[in-house]
C-alpha cells in the first residue's frame, strides 16, 4: 500500500512538473516589430505581449496598470534600449518583479551617435552625443536582433533550443531576402535624399546609400523654430527632393506645411507598425510598406 502511494505521488507530481515545463514562455515587449519577430522565433512556445499600443509612440508612451501586472508575471521584457524606452527602468522596478530578465538590445550593436543641440530622452553612450535607437529599421541588424532573441529563449526554456535556432535561421534567411530586394529597388531610385518627420531612418539611409537632408521634429514635442522650418525648406530646394516623410504617430500637420512650400509630396513611413494593420502587422510587411512610399516618390 506504501509503495503504491508512493508511485501515485510521483505520477502526480511529474504530471505537474511537466505541466509547469510546458507552459509557454511570457515574453513582454516594448514595441510592435519585437512582438513579431519573438513570435517568429517561439511560435507556440511563447505568449508575447506588447507595451505600446497602435499608433502610440514610444517616445512619449506611459505603461497601464495592467500592463504593469503583465510585466509582473512575465518571465522576460525585451526593449530596444539606447533610451527609446526612456520609462523602462522605473516601470521595471515598479513591476516589482525580482525573477523578470530584461534584455537590452542596443547592447552590443553598433549604435550611430550624433550631436544635438537640444535636450534628448535617448541614450548617450558618447561625450556630448546621443545614441540612434531605430536600428532595427536596418534589416541586417535586425538579424542580430534575433540571435539575441533566440538566446534569450532558449536560456529561459533549454528542452526547445532546437526549435529556437531552427525558426531563427529560417527567419533570417527571410531578413536576407527582404535586405536583397531592398538593395535592387534603391539602386533605380531618381533622387537618394528626403526630410523625415523624426530622426527614425539614419539606419536604412545608411545601409542603402540614402541621405536624411531635414527633420521635422528632433526631439519628441519639441517645437521647430522658424528658422528651422527655413533651412529644412532651403535643402529641399536645393536638393530635387520631392518629398517629406510624416509618421502615423505624429500629426503631419507641419510636414503639410512645410511640402507645400516647395511642391513636395507627403507620404508616410512608419517605424513601428500594428498588429490592427494588415500590411504593416509583421517586421517584413512593414519594411515593404515603408519601402513602397519611398518607391512613390523616389523612383
Amino acid at each position: 500500500m506504501k509503495k503504491t502511494f508512493v508511485f501515485l505521488f510521483l505520477l502526480i507530481y511529474l504530471f505537474f512538473a511537466r505541466a509547469v515545463l510546458a507552459e509557454p514562455v511570457k515574453v513582454i515587449v516594448s514595441i510592435h516589430p519585437l512582438y513579431d519577430i519573438t513570435k517568429q522565433i517561439g511560435k507556440d512556445k511563447v505568449i508575447v505581449k506588447t507595451l505600446l499600443p497602435p499608433a502610440a509612440s514610444p517616445h512619449t508612451f506611459e505603461p497601464t496598470p495592467k500592463q504593469m501586472m503583465e510585466l509582473y508575471n512575465a518571465k522576460v521584457f525585451i526593449k530596444i534600449g539606447a533610451g527609446l524606452e526612456f520609462w523602462a527602468d522605473r516601470v521595471v522596478k515598479a513591476a516589482s518583479n525580482k525573477n523578470l530578465m530584461v534584455i537590452d538590445l542596443s547592447n552590443d550593436m553598433p549604435l550611430i551617435y550624433g550631436i544635438h543641440e537640444h535636450e534628448h530622452e535617448h541614450g548617450h553612450g558618447h561625450k556630448g552625443q546621443t545614441a540612434d535607437p531605430h536600428f532595427w529599421l536596418d534589416p541586417v541588424l535586425t538579424k542580430k536582433i534575433v540571435d539575441r532573441v533566440a538566446n534569450t529563449l532558449i536560456k529561459i526554456d533549454p528542452q526547445n533550443r532546437k526549435l529556437y535556432t531552427d525558426n531563427a535561421d529560417s527567419y533570417k534567411k527571410e531578413l536576407d531576402r527582404l535586405n536583397e530586394e531592398i538593395l535592387q529597388k534603391v539602386k533605380i531610385f531618381k533622387t537618394r535624399e528626403y526630410v523625415t518627420f523624426h530622426p527614425a531612418w539614419n539606419y536604412f539611409s545608411k545601409r542603402y546609400g540614402l541621405k536624411v537632408i531635414g527633420v521635422i521634429e528632433e526631439a519628441p514635442g519639441r517645437e521647430l523654430a522658424p528658422r528651422d522650418i527655413a533651412r529644412i525648406i532651403q535643402g529641399l530646394k536645393k536638393s530635387n527632393a520631392r518629398v517629406v516623410f510624416a509618421e502615423p504617430q505624429f500629426n503631419p500637420k507641419i510636414a503639410e506645411a512645410i511640402a507645400k512650400e516647395v511642391n513636395a509630396k507627403v507620404l508616410f513611413l512608419d517605424p513601428i507598425g500594428a498588429a490592427n494593420i494588415p500590411d504593416r502587422d509583421t517586421y517584413i510587411k512593414l519594411m515593404r510598406y515603408n519601402l513602397l512610399q519611398m518607391e512613390k516618390a523616389m523612383r
